[in-house]
Parts: structure tokens; sequence; C-alpha cells
């Protein structure tokens, strides 16, 4: 465990893993939470090649989710709900790569919760249906940091984590109210929400 993370759990904060599933780049995010105070420990992605075994896939998505959570000791685990496509096939591997992400988590006997993609958009930025550049904007502000991630879906896994942290700590449900579409920009959300931005 990290000198950041020993502190982290010293002082009673949790550590939240996040996960944005996926058969070829699965991103993950990790967060601390003390209060209404959030702080990035780790953002990235997995990387898998579509030419290898899908069930080598499947081993190294569970490997690498046992060993994040054995390094990181998080206290609660949230996923991302895959999305009802029209793709049968991508909905089933998508389905299979969250079922062992799950299943890692279970091993370790750590708190599951699943997030639809409009409920964690709707979380981070007031608008379910936001883009991805627009999700890692919301999260670089919420978190303090200009850290640009090679791959947006390590920015969604901090989203689902961060969404999450709204939901055990509340804050989520003035952050909601607040619509942000195209006829609003974010100096404006910003000014209306100084709270949500440390």
């Amino acid at each position: 465990m990290s000198p950041k993370n020993t502190a982290a759990r010293a002082s009673g904060t949790k550590i939240i893993l996040g996960i944005d599933p996926g058969t070829i780049i699965m991103g993950y995010g990790l967060i601390t939470v003390n209060g209404q105070k959030l702080e990035l420990i780790e953002m990235g992605v997995l990387k898998l090649s579509g030419k290898s075994d899908p069930y080598q896939r499947l081993e190294r998505i569970h490997d690498k989710v046992c060993s994040l959570i054995q390094l990181n000791k998080p206290n609660e685990f949230a996923i991302e709900a895959p999305f009802f496509g029209k793709n049968v096939q991508s909905m089933l591997k998508l389905g299979r790569a969250q079922g062992v992400a799950i299943a890692a988590a279970m091993q370790t006997g750590l708190p599951i919760t699943e997030y639809s993609p409009k409920k964690v958009k709707q979380s981070i930025t007031g608008n379910g249906n936001a883009g991805k550049e627009q999700v890692m904007s919301m999260v670089q502000k919420l978190l303090n940091i200009n850290e640009q991630p090679a791959y947006l879906d390590a920015s969604d896994a901090v989203a689902v984590a961060i969404c999450h942290a709204f939901q055990i700590t509340g804050p989520q449900a003035k952050l909601q109210s607040t619509k942000v579409g195209k006829s609003k920009d974010w100096s404006a959300f910003i000014q209306s929400n100084p709270g949500r931005i440390k």
C-alpha cells in the first residue's frame, strides 16, 4: 500500500475503485473520499489484443482487477453496466468482461455497485447525454487535476468512482439539478456550483 493510501486509511478516508469494462480496453480509476473531498490516486487502462484468445483476455481482466484491489485495498467497487446496443455479440462480450471484473471483486468481499452510463454522465456533468470529452473535463475539475489520460476509458472509470462517491456522500442532488447542455457553458456551471470545484 502506498504512503498516500496508508494515510487515507488511518484518517478513515474511503477508497473507491471504478471500472469501465471492455474486451479490448478496460479503464480503471481509484479515488479517495473524505466527506465531500475527492482525490485521485490513479487512473489507467488495461489494453488487450483483439487477436488474442477471448478467454485469455477475460483472465487478464480478472488478474488486473485482483491486482488493483490487492495493491490499493479499496473499500468500495463501482462498475459501469453494459449499455443496450443493437449488436448482440458485442453486448455478450462486454457482459462477460463486466462479469469477470465483478467476480474478482466478489472474491475479496468488496461491496459492488453498478451504474448505467447515463447515470454516470448525469452525476458527473448534470447531462445524461454528455460526451466522453465533457465527462473527462468535469473529472479534471472535480479532482483539481490537469492529467490528460491517453484513453478516455480511464477518465470514464474515474467518473464511475466519482458517481459512486456522490451516492454515498450525497452531494449529487445539487449537481444533478443543474443541467449542463449545449446551451450552457462551463463557466456558468462553475458559477452555479462553486462547492463542486476545489
